[in-house]
């Protein structure tokens, strides 16, 4: 503003003394001149004497002149004023422009990160679609399975038409002949239903951490012969030195920790390598190499027996340790004991008991030593065996009882806290259970079945 004025002066006393060439102002009738110069910037400087204020007052160019000032000092007001709104706008120019920039920003970021979410999505949807691919000959057989079983609902549906037309006819029922004939179609269902259970190990999936409870070491187990409105939990904590089984009505109570029932066992146990099966506990007696059979129901011990030539108390245990020479474990077609003698090497041993008895119906000697194997488990008559108990580990051997045969396998899973102590299958509900490093985890598995007719058996 100070600038403008500096130039503006200038100019006004040339509106006054050279716009107006015939004003010319005499000693005696206005202003006097006494000198004039210019000051270092330009301007123009003049020494002058005020005439009387009568003369002033009656001139009518000194009224001219007073006007011409009030119009330069009006004009400085509004050049003042438009220059504070030009500063006002200036800076209110800069506050958008930095705006403007970090929308400009803000809008690059989403953009790169909606690449990348893209990317990533991508990739997920990839995977996924990578893990369903196993499954597509598995839903394959299950059509096959379908069209069988819908036969069997037309049979019952034609069978439910010819009771009810023997009702309306004769008003009674041959119930024998129709029982029978109702046996034979569950039979057939459950033959049908059996051979859907049964099936070759393809992949493992999980771990669900249920719980974080008790030591590094223990066991926990459902009954995998329960009916479907029992679903009690049994918990077993560390390897050895112990007799206490809490049991839990369910699974919410289990992670809540509601104890319902506390067992007292009459001997110790040893090994984590127990199972729960049909009403009873399996589990191998403290410093020897007999199974014990202990009824919850009665509280009593219904049957022991000694695995001749097994092992025992950290002879062949699992690569962990803990007294894991003899696993007692069950699946679709029974209960089982695996072991390892002298007999055979130190190498694994795979006997089919009797659930009441425990009599040992027949016996498999395997190439697999007892004390490489992580842990091992029996689904559908073939024994797992796990390569190690710590992290990296995998299922690694398959020994079929069916064709007396083995073969290595590849199929990892993830030992989620490192170190598993027990890795056991349910049947019923096609899962591991694991006891990992103090945590109480469950695997689902992925299971290729090979349905056979009645045709292809013939």
């Amino acid at each position: 503003m100070r600038v403008l004025l500096r130039v503006l002066y200038p100019v006004l006393w040339l509106a006054v003394f050279g716009l107006y060439p015939s004003m010319t102002i005499g000693p005696k009738e206005g202003w006097q001149v006494y000198s004039s110069a210019q000051d270092a910037d330009g301007r123009c400087i003049c020494t002058v004497v005020a005439p009387e204020q009568s003369l002033c007052s009656r001139d009518a160019k000194s009224r001219q002149l007073r006007q011409l000032l009030e119009k330069v000092q009006n004009m400085s007001q509004s050049i003042e004023v438009l220059n504070l709104r030009t500063q006002r706008d200036f800076q209110y120019v800069i506050k958008m422009e930095n705006q403007m920039k970090g929308l400009r920003t803000k809008f690059k970021q989403i953009e790169d990160d909606r690449k990348s979410v893209m990317a990533r999505n991508f990739q997920e949807l990839k995977e996924k679609m990578d893990e369903l691919k196993p499954l597509i000959p598995v839903l394959e057989q299950y059509k096959t399975d379908a069209a069988l079983i819908s036969v069997f609902k037309e049979e019952i549906r034609n069978l439910s038409a010819v009771l009810t037309s023997i009702q309306e006819e004769l008003g009674a029922y041959d119930y024998d002949q129709l029982y029978q004939r109702v046996l034979r179609l569950d039979g057939r269902l459950r033959s049908c239903m059996g051979k859907l259970t049964c099936g070759k190990l393809m992949k493992i999936t999980g771990p669900a951490t249920i719980k974080t409870s008790g030591t590094r070491f223990g066991a926990w187990m459902t009954d995998p012969l329960a009916t479907t409105r029992s679903n009690r939990v049994w918990y077993m904590d560390s390897y050895t030195n112990s007799k206490i089984v809490r049991e839990y009505k369910d699974m919410d109570d289990f992670v809540a920790g509601v104890v319902s029932r506390t067992y007292s066992l009459p001997f110790k146990w040893e090994g984590t390598n127990h199972m729960v099966y049909n009403g009873s506990l399996y589990y191998n007696k403290y410093q020897s190499n007999i199974i014990v059979k202990y009824s919850f129901d009665s509280g009593s011990v219904l049957a022991q027996r000694a695995l001749e030539f097994a092992g025992f108390h950290n002879m062949y245990p699992y690569t962990w340790g803990g007294f894991s020479d003899i696993d007692v474990m069950a699946d679709e077609l029974g209960v089982w004991a695996v072991y390892a003698t002298n007999q055979n090497a130190g190498n694994i041993v795979v006997s089919q008991i009797d659930p009441d008895t425990l009599h040992v119906l027949q016996t498999w000697n395997t190439e697999y030593s007892k004390r490489n194997a992580g842990e091992a488990f029996m689904i559908c008559g073939t024994l797992y065996i796990t390569n190690s108990h710590l992290s990296g580990a995998k299922v690694y051997y398959a020994y079929s009882t069916k064709t007396s045969t083995y073969e290595y396998t590849d199929i990892p899973f993830h030992n989620q806290y490192f170190h598993i102590s027990m890795l056991d299958y349910n049947a019923r509900e096609r899962a591991l259970y694991a006891w990992n490093n103090g945590h109480q985890v469950i695997f689902n598995v992925t299971l290729f079945h090979v349905i056979k007719t009645d045709d292809d058996e013939s």
